[in-house]
């Protein structure tokens, strides 16, 4: 009967586990990110997302660091579009202004329910 040595795992077995655990969900984020980056971008017909998307699926790992490599820019620059519309959309939607904001922050200065240090924080928000 043969003797099993170290059935059980160690802490190192265990560790590694974890790094690839970990790089498993990394590459998934990205890959996540890489597709909803594709389906919002205007700026490429379908044919080329198709081939991204194929090219990413088939040779995942260079897919996406070439995808990376090549529009990380662009990739930054959509975020911010995006982030923008959906502040600016909500403005809309609640019904205050960058002006009226700030019109409520005067206030509060006038009426010492902020203090001027809080003031500046505050305006800085919301002009930034």
């Amino acid at each position: 009967m043969p003797v099993l040595a170290d059935a059980e795992p160690g802490v190192g077995e265990f560790l590694l586990w974890l790094v690839w655990i970990f790089l498993f969900v990394i590459w998934f984020w990205l890959l996540i990110t890489i597709f909803a980056d594709l389906f919002r971008r205007h700026d490429i017909s379908g044919w080329v997302k198709a081939l991204w998307i194929i090219f990413v699926i088939v040779l995942p790992f260079l897919g996406i660091l070439i995808y990376l490599i090549t529009q990380s820019h662009g990739i930054a620059e959509r975020n911010v579009k995006q982030a923008q519309a959906e502040q600016e959309q909500l403005r809309q939607i609640v019904g205050t202004s960058s002006a009226d904001e700030l019109v409520k922050l005067d206030q509060l200065k006038a009426s010492g329910s902020i203090t001027d240090d809080e003031y500046q924080k505050m305006r800085a928000k919301v002009i930034g």
